[in-house]
């Protein structure tokens, strides 16, 4: 079948032509889609807070934040040695204000940032303050080999409409001269070199149109309500910060958060050829989860919280009792700060990204928020429960030990997005 093939359901559609990306692949979708007017933005209502998204967004009716559907990941190299110029700084602010104007700041409009890596701020000879925690990224197990996204910036553009993300981003690095009936007078790319695109997708019915992929069985078995490729709910509003928790408090980027991004590769056909539902839920969740029945389907029932902070907290004794452990109980050990606030923010999307291969493959773009990057890296390192596997033969590096089996770490980067106020290519100690 042609990649631009009008047969093919809408949605899918949408999806490989945001994957696609382009020109070619902007005129394909405004052809397919008889959607209505976007929205224009207002550069003066924006929040100060780049990472503000959840007040416009959609929400479920438990209150989970319904994340946009379509998004797009752009990796970014500042031209040149040290640090940036006058000029590109001039460059990046009209680039992004056309932006500004030309989209509403909402999953009908355009959600947006752009955030520095450590090697971005290692231009400069000042360094960046103590209180900002933004290390390197680095392997957080002994079994995982990631290749590591040192690029300067990473640009993330979301919109439940796939023609905005695309409008967008040829506006940012294309050969577009108006956005929304906003001129562009200036391109990301006067500055910047885009070295790697990345794009995914997320929402009930997606992952199941789009599992035709390797990683996934032939037998096609991703539930058609759920989110993700490994059929279950995630993002419930109780077991995520706020937004205000992973906010930084003080100093020259207060207002501003970190972001760690990982790409996931998932092979799922011992997931989903060798485990029923209740296995599945039992390393998802956790075997008291399987063993009461808490979940049904995708997990929709559980509304606003998983519930895994009421599951007893002897994990150990859990996994000699049910030889294994659940993904979400090994995490949740360290996602909680001394006085029981969640500490990471979680907005991770699914895709069929294979980064360096025209293959598709079932993959998961994992960004996460959070006032620093270490917490992130506590909680990554409380899933690989190398504490578990040293009490109990049968929980093992990757078997029953939760979705460790199922999951690859293919890429990670470590990021900080400044508030709105500092994100034109900032200097680490800026006024």
């Amino acid at each position: 079948m042609d990649f631009f093939d009008r047969d093919r359901p809408r949605r899918e559609f949408l999806k490989r032509v945001v994957a696609m990306g382009g020109a070619s692949a902007l005129s394909a979708c405004l052809a397919r889609t008889e959607s209505g007017p976007v929205p224009t933005g207002d550069p003066n209502a924006k929040p100060a807070r780049q990472h503000a998204w959840r007040d416009y967004i959609r929400r479920d009716d438990a209150g989970n934040s319904l994340l946009p559907a379509h998004q797009v990941l752009l990796y970014l190299n500042v031209d040149g040695e040290g640090p940036p110029t006058d000029d590109q700084r001039e460059a990046v602010a009209t680039a992004l204000g056309t932006i500004d104007r030309a989209y509403e700041w909402s999953h009908e409009g355009l959600l947006y940032s752009i955030a520095y890596s450590p090697a971005y701020f290692g231009r400069f000879e000042a360094s960046l303050p103590a209180a900002v925690d933004l290390p390197a990224p680095q392997s957080l197990s002994e079994f995982e080999t990631p290749t590591f996204d040192t690029q300067d910036a990473v640009v993330h553009l979301a919109s439940d409409r796939a023609d905005t993300v695309l409008a967008a981003e040829e506006a940012l690095t294309g050969e577009k001269e108006r956005v929304n009936g906003v001129n562009v007078e200036a391109r990301l790319t006067d500055a910047f070199t885009v070295d790697s695109r990345r794009t995914g997708f997320v929402g009930a019915g997606l992952p199941a149109q789009n599992q035709d992929v390797a990683g996934i069985p032939d037998s096609k078995p991703v539930p058609e309500d759920s989110p993700l490729f490994m059929g279950f709910t995630a993002g419930f509003v109780g077991n995520q910060a706020t937004e205000d928790y992973v906010t930084l408090e003080d100093g020259p980027f207060a207002g501003g958060t970190t972001k760690a991004i990982s790409n996931i590769r998932q092979r799922l056909d011992d997931w989903y050829l060798e485990q029923d539902h209740d296995d599945r839920v039992a390393e998802m969740f956790s075997p008291v989860h399987a063993e009461q029945g808490l979940v049904d389907g995708v997990g929709a029932n559980l509304g606003d919280n998983s519930g895994i902070d009421e599951i007893p907290d002897d994990i150990v004794d859990q996994a000699r009792e049910y030889a294994r452990v659940g993904h979400a109980q090994k995490a949740a050990r360290a996602n909680r700060d001394v006085d029981g606030n969640v500490r990471l923010l979680r907005r991770h999307f699914e895709s069929t990204d294979d980064i360096g291969s025209d293959q598709e493959v079932a993959s998961l773009h994992f960004p996460s928020l959070q006032q620093g990057i270490s917490a992130f890296e506590d909680v990554r390192r409380s899933m690989n429960g190398v504490d578990i596997t040293a009490e109990t033969p049968a929980v093992r590096q990757r078997v029953n030990n939760g979705i460790l089996e199922y999951v690859f770490t293919r890429r990670r980067g470590n990021f900080l997005v400044p508030p709105r106020r500092h994100r034109v290519l900032p200097s680490p100690r800026p006024a």
